[in-house]
């Protein structure tokens, strides 16, 4: 038997646009992804001679076939057309759920990830990627990580210029969102605003932190605040205490401030903490 072991790191949107609905019932996304420093701990033991097994210490995460990490060992298995002689997942949830941070995604990432890794990586990353687009919208951008435009349902990615250094906080409100809900939502309401891909792109190969800010946006974020107002208040302790930008990430709710400065991460996150328990300081990976 061998123990593998792979960090699942978190996202954010730091913009996120609906194009439209596809005839296949999802929609065309363009959105401007990163991977920050918030983790889980996925370990793989390969070779048990016994049947599949995954546990999770967070409640309420399906430990089955229903769990993304176990649908990406299938698939790996099942490209490769071989037997690993048992297995089990261990993971160790740190990413909070229903917060829009591909915590599931990125689980399953890791997974793709440390499989190839221990089999002598037979799939290029580009193909590791395209076999994680089979299992959700966001598993190939997790398996790529780093900054991305990501458009399609999220299997067409392009790498971008490193994000300039910074310091994000995330707020995880207790609410969850719905995402399918949420994109019936959009699908009946106009949408007033889009981000501007394009000069967040021009911002990020200029290395400018402050023309980044400027260009964060979510079109999700406008009709989940509506909602809930919660957010605008999360918000408004962010700007009021330094942050460059502060947006809802991906379909919610968990929303992050943007900042320059450890002294302002320290101040907006200990006044969250007070109201919060899912608040988390972290950088761009």
């Amino acid at each position: 038997m061998v123990t593998l072991y792979e960090k699942a790191y978190a996202k954010l949107n730091l913009t996120l646009d609906v194009l439209g609905k596809r005839a296949d019932g999802y929609h065309d996304l363009c959105s401007v992804m990163q991977t920050v420093s918030l983790w889980d701990d996925v370990e793989i033991d390969v070779g048990t001679g016994k049947p599949w097994c995954l546990k999770c210490d967070a409640p309420g995460v399906p430990c089955d076939e229903r769990n993304l990490a176990w649908k990406a060992v299938k698939a790996f298995f099942e490209e490769l057309n071989r037997d690993p002689d048992g297995l089990e997942i261990r993971i160790t949830k740190r990413i909070p759920s229903q917060a829009g941070m591909a915590g599931g995604s990125a689980d399953a990432a890791a997974v793709l990830r440390a499989l190839n890794r221990h089999w002598g990586e037979p799939l290029t990353l580009e193909a590791l990627a395209d076999l994680g687009s089979r299992i959700g919208s966001d598993v190939p951008f997790c398996v790529v990580g780093g900054t991305c435009m990501c458009e399609g349902r999220g299997e067409l990615l392009r790498r971008l210029p490193d994000m300039p250094d910074c310091i994000f906080v995330v707020c995880k409100p207790e609410f969850p969102i719905s995402t399918p809900a949420l994109f019936r939502k959009i699908d009946s309401v106009a949408i007033h605003e889009h981000p501007d891909n394009r000069a967040m792109e021009m911002a990020l190969a200029a290395g400018d932190l402050e023309k980044v800010a400027q260009n964060v946006f979510n079109v999700f974020d406008p009709v989940v605040s509506a909602e809930h107002p919660e957010l605008d208040a999360i918000k408004s302790v962010m700007r009021e205490y330094g942050a460059l930008a502060c947006q809802m990430t991906g379909s919610g709710s968990a929303t992050f401030a943007m900042v320059d400065e450890p002294l302002s991460a320290v101040a907006i996150s200990g006044l969250l903490k007070k109201e919060y328990q899912e608040v988390f300081v972290c950088k761009p990976v």
